[in-house]
């Protein structure tokens, strides 16, 4: 036999109260809404030329700094072996000799890409910004 309260049967009175876990599920959602705008990617602007038009003349004058990046991530900066470390110093003196002069990087296809970025980095703390990546 089944006791009534109030008119009211006692399976009636057994509802879970959903109230504190839609809670939890809206504070959830506000966490991952906030953390998500704030979340930067980082990575490097590379623009390739448009194969279709016809190559550049190139001034004389304007020689570009060639960067070259071994299979094994040695630097190669005018035909020397230059140090790891030494990459901005070798990048800031050829660019004072040539203040137009932009950086070209070849990285070989087996380099790391670490040493490419330490690269494009160092240039960019040289005070070069018109960088450019080659294909080798």
């Amino acid at each position: 036999m089944r006791r009534r309260f109030g008119g009211h049967t006692e399976e009636e009175e057994e509802q879970i109260n959903l109230t504190p876990m839609l809670d939890v599920v809206f504070i959830m959602l506000i966490f991952f809404i906030v953390t998500a705008t704030f979340i930067k990617e980082s990575g490097l602007d590379i623009t390739q030329p448009d194969p279709n038009k016809p190559p550049d003349t190139v001034d004389p004058d304007k020689k570009s700094i060639v960067v070259r990046i071994s299979s094994r991530n040695r630097i190669v900066i005018a035909q020397r072996d230059v140090d790891f470390r030494s990459v901005r110093a070798n990048i800031e003196r050829l660019h004072a000799e040539n203040p137009e002069a932009p950086v070209v990087i070849q990285p070989h296809k087996d380099s790391e890409t670490n040493t490419l970025i330490h690269v494009w980095d160092s240039a960019q703390q040289a005070g070069v910004y018109n960088i450019s990546l080659a294909g080798s």
